[in-house]
């Protein structure tokens, strides 16, 4: 969803469009493959600059320091994460190995972990964004990135990219 949102404010997304839209994201993933290997190899960053990048939490440790880092981290109630892996595993004929409690354990520790390891880094600028209120207010959470980026972003696009129909696995 904010990928599609930095996208409509006018911010050029690096993507590859290898993993193609489906059921599960209709839109698109907007991911960029070379990304998964950023452990190993992170000169995609070269490339990035000005631009927007989708990086999982737990690669973005990996990033190499020394650039000026603008990352809007999107938080999401963990239990509609979950519930949200879970369909995408039972359209693939699979299941999780993990009770759904043990997945929420695992979680917190790993988002802990990971907020933690970002506040140290001086080169990381961070926006705490929630999903959930993005759904509710999306041109409050566009005015907010407009901000945080300091760039001029067409924010009634931003907002209007924001489809509250694609949230499907609520939970209180």
């Amino acid at each position: 969803m904010m990928m599609r949102m930095l996208e409509a404010g006018g911010i050029p997304v690096l993507s590859d469009a290898e993993r193609r839209p489906d059921e599960d994201n209709p839109r698109g993933y907007f991911e960029l493959e070379a990304v998964k290997a950023t452990a190993r190899d992170a000169s995609w960053v070269e490339e990035a600059f000005g631009k927007a990048v989708k990086v999982v939490s737990a690669l973005l440790r990996h990033l190499p320091e020394g650039h000026d880092y603008r990352v809007v981290f999107m938080r999401r109630n963990l239990d509609e994460v979950i519930a949200s892996q879970q369909r995408m595993l039972e359209r693939r004929g699979k299941t999780a190995s993990e009770s759904e409690d043990q997945t929420k354990e695992i979680l917190i520790a790993h988002l802990a972990e990971v907020e933690e390891a970002l506040r140290n880094r001086s080169d990381m600028n961070l926006l705490f964004a929630s999903y959930n209120r993005t759904i509710e207010d999306p041109r409050r959470m566009a005015e907010r990135v407009q901000a945080f980026l300091d760039r001029e972003l067409d924010t009634a696009a931003m907002a209007a990219a924001v489809e509250a129909g694609l949230y499907r696995q609520r939970r209180p």
